[in-house]
């Protein structure tokens, strides 16, 4: 069984990011950049279906810049055995990456697709969605536990209410949530010989994707400072400045 498993470059999660001062955009220069926390999930889960044996090759794919190839090494250190990066200067968007991952699932033929439930740059949630539609395949959302079958996967998934239990039947797309599992840390003699394992370059142009934006980012603006607390002296003053000031009793 072969798993195509997703990774997206983006700002680390313990970066402070901070806006570009025309508002066009957040600054990304001598920014820490990683693999998408939700997509180090995927990495793990399919590298424990691999030791597990049920999976014999673990594909991870990326869209953007030549710099994801960074990330690319990053999963492939972590048990991943080869990668695929899909190569363009284009801001892509969800769309577009579905519609790439979706050409490589024509190409690879996989039996599993694991995404990341969304990434944390843009926090959309809909690339995973976007390809089960596209490919016509079943999808699993928010994934905390997968149990790989002959022909279909159970899948407990991450609800309001609580969790829920359905079978899919593969191939199928499935997402992952943050309980599914705690992602490894890569050891530096798997670092070093990710260094050897293949990456295999592409365009949208060689997949005949056209990655043109949809959307247009008009303006990014920082969230408010938020102000000082104060100290009241009585109950009955800070009744008055929640109801007066604050305005959030009545």
């Amino acid at each position: 069984m072969k798993v195509l498993v997703t990774a997206k470059r983006v700002v680390d999660y313990n970066v402070s990011i901070r806006v570009l001062s025309d508002n066009s955009g957040v600054d990304l220069n001598n920014v820490k950049m990683s693999v998408n926390p939700f997509d180090e999930i995927a990495i793990e889960e399919a590298v424990r279906l691999k030791e597990a044996g049920k999976v014999e090759e673990v594909i991870v794919l990326s869209i953007g810049t030549s710099a994801s190839q960074e990330q690319i090494r990053t999963c492939l250190a972590l048990g991943a055995d080869r990668g695929i990066l899909i190569e363009t200067d284009v801001e892509v968007q969800p769309l577009a990456i579905a519609k790439c991952i979706k050409a490589i699932i024509d190409k690879e033929q996989p039996s599993l697709i694991i995404t990341g439930k969304q990434a944390i740059d843009g926090d959309n949630s809909q690339t995973g969605q976007m390809v089960a539609a596209l490919a016509g395949l079943a999808q699993a959302t928010f994934a905390s536990k997968i149990e790989l079958n002959e022909d279909t996967a159970t899948v407990t998934r991450e609800i309001d209410g609580g969790l829920e239990v359905i079978t899919v039947k593969l191939p199928a797309v499935v997402t992952t949530d943050l309980r599914l599992n705690e992602p490894r840390y890569a050891s530096l003699p798997n670092i070093m010989k990710a260094k050897k394992k293949p990456v295999e370059v592409l365009t949208p142009e060689d997949l005949g994707v056209d990655v043109t934006p949809r959307v247009k980012t008009l303006k990014v603006t920082p969230p408010a400072e938020r102000k000082a607390g104060i100290i009241v002296e009585t109950v009955e003053a800070l009744v008055d400045k929640l109801k007066n000031e604050a305005k959030v009793i009545s």
